[in-house]
């Protein structure tokens, strides 16, 4: 780093407009008199100086311009002819300075002291290895610094959309249903290496590009497994990709080393690479610390209950409180309390998102905050301490979702709160309407639903339905009043003004009809729930309506 240099390099700025691409972008008029081949040299910025010695104010990477007032004796004439021995070596010592303090180039201004760069200027850069640039009276100091900033914001603009891009690159991969692969594949593509991901155990997880034979990476792994600390373990190999060779460990929250990325390249990364390495680096860390350190809860009270199922039911006080802390922490909760277990079931009309189960489970554990997420055949179940309000059911609606959501819990009631919740899928399903345990009324009709109660209706009075319009709603309003009479033939009789023995024709028919013997008790209740369903039978419904 140059004396002058900041505490940040140039090369770990975000983006940098290099020599090169600031030439390139000039006036036509303003020509290189003297190229020291240094195009690909980051410039920090353009800086007009007249001063004898400007290094004590510049920075490393700048480009300086001058009318060439340092080179002048007083007295000096203005054609640039001042060319004896103290000129030449006050050029030579300017030159020198600028060499030291890390100058990228330097422009040499026309008028109004000079017609032409002096041969002595020349002479000094040519030798020292600066480049020199001739810039003419037409092209103001100022247009050069105007067109270096609107390089380097266009040039930083292009770098945070490129960056933006990898990220979300990044983020689609980690949520893939192989992340640690993905991610790999992902880096590989943005950037020119191969790499390969060893875990904790030295064994390969997963890898990507042509890279070197694992067995020739041992002594790299070995130092990153056995050190401590942030480090970079590099090595060089003689094999196509892998001059530059790069090892990161991966660093649990305790400093424990929890595995390794070994990457290869053929040349140095850019800064913006260099980027997109650390932001899979910080990606893989999260994924083996979930995987390895993460929340121990779930995992506790997954193994107490599949070893000793009984507890929960049947434990002792000291047993279930530790079960029931474990569910709360489970829950991202600060203390025991009740639960709700919900079911999700995509509705009929939303089409399947295109998501592996990483994703879809991270989605769920962030609605519900909760780590008790369960992926199932008919959709997910969950078990959460928030009380799932309109809100959050409005916006896994609008993920193409229905809930059935139960009443609150105690850990002993959950199998059973399971139960009574797996009871209301079917109603969300037909209904296509999220399900609430405490909305639902607790009765055969509505437990059945619209659409199987009407299934019902259709299927056990076809007979009687089948028949024109008048005598069919005779029968189904005497049938209706008779069993709503508990068989009673003069109640019956009475409520419809009909004599007794007209019921009990009327009523015998309707029997014969269904081919149902009415004695029977659950005969009468089938027919009892089948009836509290006829209105919203389709053409019984249109001719209410019409009547």
């Amino acid at each position: 780093m140059r004396r002058n240099a900041p505490a940040a390099s140039i090369t770990e700025q975000l983006d940098a407009v290099t020599l090169g691409q600031f030439l390139q972008a000039l006036p036509p008029e303003v020509a290189v008199v003297h190229n020291a081949g240094n195009g690909n040299v980051p410039l920090r910025w353009v800086e007009p100086s007249e001063l004898e010695d400007p290094t004590p104010y510049l920075l490393d990477g700048e480009f300086v311009l001058t009318a060439g007032l340092p080179f002048r004796d007083e007295g000096t004439g203005g054609n640039g002819q001042d060319s004896g021995p103290a000129a030449k070596a006050r050029a030579d010592e300017y030159v020198r300075r600028l060499v030291a303090a890390g100058v990228a180039a330097l422009g040499f201004g026309l008028q109004p002291y000079y017609d032409a760069v002096p041969d002595h200027v020349l002479a000094a850069c040519r030798q020292q290895g600066l480049t020199l640039v001739e810039v003419p009276a037409s092209v103001p100091f100022a247009a050069l610094g105007l067109e270096f900033s609107k390089l380097l914001e266009s040039g930083n603009a292009q770098a945070v959309r490129q960056l933006a891009e990898t990220n979300r690159h990044l983020m689609r991969a980690v949520l893939s249903a192989r992340p640690e692969h993905e991610l790999l594949a992902a880096l590989t593509q943005r950037v020119p290496v191969w790499a390969v991901l060893f875990g904790t155990d030295g064994r390969v997880r997963a890898r990507a590009g042509a890279a070197v034979e694992p067995s020739r990476l041992q002594p790299v792994l070995k130092r990153l497994l056995s050190g401590s600390g942030p480090r970079v373990e590099t090595e060089t190999f003689d094999a196509p990709g892998s001059a530059l060779v790069f090892g990161h460990p991966l660093r649990s929250s305790k400093d424990a080393t929890l595995g390794g990325l070994v990457v290869g390249a053929d040349k140095s990364l850019t800064p913006a690479q260099n980027s997109v390495v650390s932001s899979v680096v910080g990606l893989l860390e999260l994924l083996v610390r979930q995987r390895t350190s993460g929340s121990l809860a779930p995992s506790q009270l997954a193994t107490a209950l599949l070893l000793h199922p009984e507890t929960a039911a049947g434990g002792s006080t000291r047993q279930l409180n530790v079960l029931k802390d474990l569910l709360a922490q489970s829950v991202a909760g600060t203390r025991s309390g009740q639960v709700r277990v919900v079911q999700g079931v995509r509705a009929a009309a939303a089409p399947a998102a295109d998501e592996g189960p990483v994703r879809e489970m991270l989605q769920w554990r962030r609605l519900f905050d909760s780590k008790m997420v369960e992926l199932t055949d008919y959709g997910f179940a969950a078990v959460t301490r928030l009380k799932v309000d309109d809100q959050l059911v409005a916006e896994v609606e609008q993920l193409g979702w229905r809930l059935v959501v139960g009443e609150p819990a105690e850990l002993p009631g959950l199998p059973e709160a399971y139960r009574r919740v797996s009871s209301l899928r079917a109603r969300a399903v037909a209904s296509g309407k999220s399900v609430r345990m405490e909305e639902v009324t607790w009765s055969v009709t509505g437990l059945l639903g619209k659409d199987a109660g009407s299934m019902l209706a259709a299927r056990l009075l076809a007979p009687v339905l089948e028949l024109e319009p008048e005598r069919r709603d005779t029968h189904l309003g005497v049938l209706r009043s008779w069993l709503a009479a508990n068989g009673s033939w003069d109640a019956t009789a009475k409520d419809l003004g009909l004599h007794r023995n007209s019921v009990r024709r009327q009523i015998n028919s309707i029997a014969d009809l269904l081919g149902l013997d009415l004695g029977q008790a659950q005969a009468r209740a089938e027919l009892w729930i089948a009836l509290q369903y006829r209105e919203f039978l389709p053409g019984y419904a249109q001719e209410s309506q019409e009547r």
